[in-house]
């Protein structure tokens, strides 16, 4: 495996000098896909936020910034982007209102119907089973919670579908294999955006 297949292999569990360069780049070059798809979130004052697959760690600030009361659970498979996510986000850990965790979103290790709002960047390309993996969601939520999915691939798009074969795991999913997937989960009343000129899909689910 060449030096790029490496590098951009990376996006699925980074680990040692490689892994930390993607990290960096996630946080950076995924910053504007993932404005983008915070923007159409429209919940109010969430006392407890989950960050599923948090990579780099960004993202978890980010949303932080946007709801200042709430507490976060920032959750990756990856021991590096754990400890990436925690270095990012150092002073509101020290604070106590930040914890980033190890953890597999097919057995999540969260407590049940706790979370007001459940997010998912650049990530369930990854995820083992959709719907298994929304299960594990799900349980974690509130009533009435909300889970975000954001991508920077619709499914369909050339670019993706090239990584796809050269990233072992990857599976980039449509609008509506996710929208099917979250309805055999139990959630309800979902909605999808398409950015106007870009490949970036938000969705966004209610439990």
């Amino acid at each position: 495996m060449g030096l790029f297949r490496n590098y951009i292999n990376q996006t699925r569990k980074p680990e040692g000098v490689l892994g930390k360069a993607m990290l960096n780049g996630m946080n950076s070059g995924h910053a504007k896909m993932a404005d983008w798809g915070m923007s159409y979130l429209n919940i109010s004052f969430p006392e407890k936020i989950a960050d599923i697959g948090c990579g780099g760690g960004r993202n978890a600030a980010e949303l932080m910034k946007k709801y200042p009361s709430a507490k976060m659970t920032a959750l990756d498979h990856s021991p590096l982007s754990v400890q990436k996510t925690a270095e990012y986000n150092k002073s509101e850990i020290e604070k106590g209102r930040c914890k980033a965790v190890q953890g597999d979103v097919s057995a999540l290790d969260l407590e049940k119907n706790a979370y007001d709002l459940a997010t998912a960047f650049e990530t369930v390309y990854f995820w083992k089973g959709l719907e298994k993996c929304f299960g594990q969601v799900y349980q974690v939520l509130k009533k009435d919670g909300v889970f975000m999915i954001v991508n920077e691939s619709d499914g369909t798009d050339k670019t993706s579908l090239q990584f796809e074969k050269m990233i072992d795991g990857m599976k980039c999913h449509t609008v509506e294999k996710i929208t099917s997937a979250l309805k055999t989960a139990g959630f309800r009343e979902i909605q999808s955006f398409h950015h106007e000129t870009k490949s970036w899909i938000t969705v966004i689910a209610k439990k």
